[in-house]
């Protein structure tokens, strides 16, 4: 009898197995079935490990049915081991007992239902749901276990999905269980959203009673598309039972292919029922189903009308997922008319490349279409022309497109046009303004287009132009002080991207999930001892220097006078002030560091600077020393008999600043009331974000409520401290999203675009810039019941400039209204009116530039010495230029002038450099530039703002060597080259002599 069970049994597995695949837990179930060889239980295990659970459990139907060593009775076992498990629904299968094919479906409706709310349900409070639905019996131990584990390691919302994917695997019933537990744990706007319930005009909801009798009936309208978003269940759905039943079992594989699945439910061995077709997708097709919520379909309306527009939406409200679906109706709606698609995505940011490719359009695109990212820390090894020939959609960063056009325009073969492309999509589009890059691609669009209604009306073809999609948050109002102002600001950014409209929306019903906000005001320090000690010190430097400042010390406009000073000094000659100025900077920006972080960085940050300066003037070479002037032997000094002093006062902390103070009582606030706090610190420089991160780290305080901090800074290479490189913040982010740190302290590189998992609280800490960097900081607080606290010091003017931000903020909104509401021909008139004005400006630049090249001098015409200690270095003569960007001196007088010395920031960081090395005047040590390895000669390589030129009879200073009118030879390679080989070869003969 009980093998006539086991035979029946295996029957049933085969005909249910799509179903099972499903509900079967592979994991704790194997450890139950002693009938299964351990050989057996291995395979499994490691098919678990490297496909996941349905190919496991697709492993394991398999290995059960065709086993012919199993044990009498192994059925029952299964039947217990799934039941001890919590799959009881799985159970019920094997037992030949299916749910009736209404209840089925109805089931399949609520999972449904479940899968298409994930991306709200994930923010639920997971521990308390999770402990409710133990109670219930819709979870075993072990799955309380492990929900809470993941929420342990990867946070709420990783807990969240865990037990949504485990939930849906009960038996029928499991649903209504699930509401109560969201009931009893206050998530009542979940469950009115769960049970699709309406609210009368007054605002209340519909009697619990009428909503239970419509909720069913409502879901058999639900869409058979699943969310494209449910990357936590959709593999649980698709093909859920064998296509084509029981008169057909050993065609499963077949049916597994196919992209829906048709389900015929079955009662085998019993008595056979009407077939419930329910159409369904595969997980793979899932996957790569895009559905856009009704605002987003709303604002991608005219886009998909092929019209170029600009949407405005807050941060975390899915522009780019918006984006990818125009994209891809773009691209279709192209083939089904036979003509090519191609479309460019830009990004200003490196960082952007590789997270729009992986998050968004590389996820979701793929699959049907060729997809690549460029950006300069790409690895591809063919040229940019052939990467836009091969694929269908490119992610780049906006400058290697611009250097791109820029060589098609000078006809160069390395070049394209903007006509190969169908779509563009613009990444935070109101950076398309003057100056900056988005803004030359955009001049260049508009160019061709005032050029194609000349080629209309003399009926010539004209030269196709990409359709243009922006996206950004928040365009802002370019610093107007009107209304009027404001309006033309937001009329100049559709011009300059050519829109037809700029489309936005006002989301009434989630104000409520708008951070709340608050400023915590810190009081005025009373006493600053240290300050005043490092401003005694400032003091008599004004006196050595006899320099008489406009302001006090500690502000940005002393920085500006100071480096004025600087500046000046350095084209008269007069080392004395000059060197003077740059320690003056230095100590100003000591104060600075003092009124907002720690004493100890403050004294730290000084005490690094007069070592490292101490260490160039210390480094001699074989052939002489380094000279140290009195002035500079004076600065030493001073430093030196005030150090004990500043170290002293540093250790007393009643005389920290009172903003450290209400930064650490905001923190351990937040992390103290809140079940799981995930913050960001906003902060001005990159030496207060690392310095802000250590404080944190060494006080206990912190650790005791858990808070686990690291820095996000940027990573160019203009600062004093050196930068993150792209994997550097990448490792953060990634450890920030997955919970092993719950608090970053990040400079402005992380207010704008970058991918940042949702927060609970946004901290900016004496830190105002303008009205984007606002709205952008604070919509990194995307959780519900989320804060955004500005910390300022009182009389500092944070708070008043927030405030100015506010109001621009809501005069923003007012003028994005107004210009929707234009009349068609007053907007179509002004837009070509600002278009125009850009086209003959960038005219008017082009013709003064080709006026500037035919007005460049000679190279013999300029000559260098040291910025420090004005000795001559060179002629223009002597200077060429490697791949018309870097300037170098392989001269052999220019060798004698320079010593060579390790570059400090690049060993610190642990980069492969074949050469890392800086080159440095040999009389003052003062840094001319560094030490470049070009086909394997080193060449010198000059940075022009180490210098000043002498142009005629005057002396100026430049940042870039750009701002020079002179034409450099470009560097002869093969000449450099024959010498180096000739001298190489008197040294070998001299040694054979």
């Amino acid at each position: 009898m009980s093998c006539d069970k086991d035979a029946e049994t295996r029957h049933t597995l085969d005909c249910f197995r799509d179903r099972l695949k499903r509900l079967i837990q592979v994991e704790p179930l194997l450890d139950l079935l002693h009938f299964l060889e351990p050989d057996r239980k291995d395979r499994i295990k490691a098919k678990f490990r490297e496909e996941g659970n349905i190919s496991a459990a697709t492993l394991l139907i398999d290995e059960i049915i065709h086993s012919k060593n199993c044990e009498q009775g192994w059925s029952r076992e299964l039947v217990t081991a799934l039941e001890t498990v919590g799959c009881k629904h799985a159970a019920k299968y094997v037992l030949n007992s299916p749910p009736e094919p209404t209840e089925e479906a109805e089931n399949d409706s609520c999972v449904r239902l479940i899968d298409l709310l994930q991306l709200t349900l994930v923010n639920m409070k997971t521990a308390d749901v999770c402990a409710h639905c133990r109670v219930m019996g819709l979870l075993t131990q072990e799955d309380q276990e492990n929900i809470l584990k993941l929420i342990e390691n990867q946070g709420n919302i990783g807990g969240a999905r865990l037990l949504l994917k485990r939930l849906v695997k009960n038996e029928a019933g499991w649903f209504s269980k699930f509401l109560q537990a969201l009931e009893d744990t206050e998530h009542h706007e979940l469950v009115r959203e769960l049970r699709g319930e309406p609210c009368n005009e007054d605002g209340e909801s519909c009697s619990s009673a009428t909503v239970e009798t419509n909720m069913y009936s409502s879901m058999s309208l639900l869409p058979p598309v699943l969310s494209a978003n449910s990357s936590l269940l959709s593999e649980d759905l698709d093909s859920s039972v064998d296509s084509s039943g029981l008169g057909a079992c050993a065609d499963n594989e077949a049916g597994d292919k196919e992209s829906t699945a048709v389900i015929a439910l079955a009662e085998p061995l019993r008595h056979t029922r009407p077939p419930l077709i329910i159409s369904l997708p595969s997980s793979e097709e899932s996957k790569r189903d895009i559905v856009l919520r009704d605002y987003q379909m709303e604002v991608a309306r005219p886009a998909l009308e092929e019209k170029n527009i600009i949407i405005c939406l807050p941060t975390g409200s899915g522009k780019t997922r918006v984006a990818v679906y125009i994209t891809k109706e773009h691209l279709e709606k192209r083939k089904q008319m036979g003509q090519p698609g191609k479309v460019v995505v830009l990004v200003n940011k490196v960082p952007l490349v590789e997270q729009h490719y992986k998050a968004e359009f590389g996820r979701f695109l793929k699959h049907q279409y060729s997809v690549e990212r460029v950006s300069g820390a790409s690895q591809l090894k063919i040229s940019f022309p052939q990467i836009i020939e091969q694929n269908d959609i490119i992610i780049c960063t906006a400058q290697i497109l611009e250097n791109s056009l820029a060589k098609a325009k000078n006809g160069d073969e390395d070049g394209i046009k903007l006509s190969q492309f169908t779509l563009m999509v613009i990444d935070e589009c109101h950076h398309t303004k003057k100056g900056g890059v988005y803004n030359h691609i955009m001049i260049r669009y508009l160019k061709q287009k005032h050029q194609n209604q000349l080629l209309k009306k003399q009926e010539k073809s004209p030269v196709p132009l990409p359709q243009i999609l922006g996206l950004t948050a928040s365009p802002g109002v370019g610093g107007a002080m009107s209304q009027q102002r404001a309006e033309e600001h937001i009329l100049q950014i559709c011009a300059n991207l050519d829109a037809f409209t700029i489309k936005t929306k006002t989301f009434e019903e989630e104000e409520a999930k708008t951070p709340f906000k608050r400023i915590a005001r810190a009081e005025e320090r009373k006493e600053d001892p240290f300050g005043d000690v490092i401003k005694k010190i400032m003091d008599e430097i004004h006196e050595h220097a006899d320099l008489k400042p406009l302001c006090e010390p500690g502000i940005q406009n002393y920085e500006q006078w100071v480096v004025q000073k600087e500046q000046n000094a350095a084209k008269e000659e007069n080392q004395k002030v000059r060197v003077c100025a740059e320690h003056l900077r230095q100590y100003n920006e000591a104060l600075h560091q003092s009124n907002t972080i720690r004493m100890s960085d403050a004294f730290r940050f000084l005490d690094k600077y007069h070592n490292e300066e101490l260490k160039t003037k210390s480094i001699a070479d074989e052939e002489g020393t380094v000279t140290i002037t009195d002035t500079e032997r004076f600065l030493f000094t001073l430093f030196k008999d005030n150090k004990a002093k500043l170290q002293e006062l540093m250790g007393k902390p009643q005389y920290e600043n009172n903003s450290l103070a209400q930064l650490k009582t905001n923190i351990l606030k937040e992390f103290s009331t809140r079940e799981r706090a995930r913050g960001i610190i906003f902060t001005r420089t990159r030496l207060s974000a690392i310095a802000l991160c250590q404080w944190i780290q060494e006080n206990p305080k912190f650790d005791e409520v858990g808070v686990s901090a690291s820095y996000l800074i940027g990573g160019g290479d203009q600062s004093v401290v050196k930068p993150m490189t792209a994997a550097e913040q990448k490792d953060v982010l990634n450890k920030f999203r997955d919970g092993q740190i719950n608090l970053l302290i990040a400079t402005t590189v992380a207010e704008e675009g970058l991918d940042i998992a949702e927060c609970n609280f946004v901290i900016r800490y004496c830190l105002v810039t303008n009205e984007i960097a606002m709205i952008q900081a604070r919509g990194r607080g995307r959780a519900e019941d989320s804060s955004y606290t500005l910390v300022a010091e009182a009389g500092s003017g944070v708070a008043e400039r927030e405030s100015v931000n506010e109001y621009r903020e809501k005069m923003m909104s007012k003028a994005i209204a107004k210009v929707c509401k234009m009349n068609r021909a007053d907007y179509e008139k002004k837009i070509r009116e600002f278009q125009m004005q850009a086209i003959m400006e960038e005219k008017v630049k082009i013709k003064k530039k080709q006026q500037k090249g035919m007005m460049k001098e000679p190279p013999s015409k300029i000559s260098l010495s040291c910025r420090q200690c004005s000795v001559f270095v060179c002629s223009g003569e002597d200077i060429e230029k490697i791949e018309n960007m870097h300037h170098v001196n392989v001269t052999t007088q220019f060798s004698k002038l320079i010593t060579v010395r390790e570059n400090a920031s690049l060993q610190e960081r642990l980069l492969d450099y074949e050469t890392n090395g800086v080159i440095a005047c040999k009389n003052c040590g003062q840094q001319w530039g560094s030490m470049m390895l070009y086909k394997s000669i080193e060449c010198p390589c000059l940075h022009i703002k180490n210098f000043v030129v002498t142009y005629g009879s005057k002396k100026k200073t430049f940042s870039k060597w750009s701002e020079l009118p002179i034409k450099f030879p470009a560097f002869d390679y093969t000449q450099h080259a024959d010498l180096l080989v000739e001298d190489s070869g008197e040294e070998e003969d001299m040694e054979t002599d």
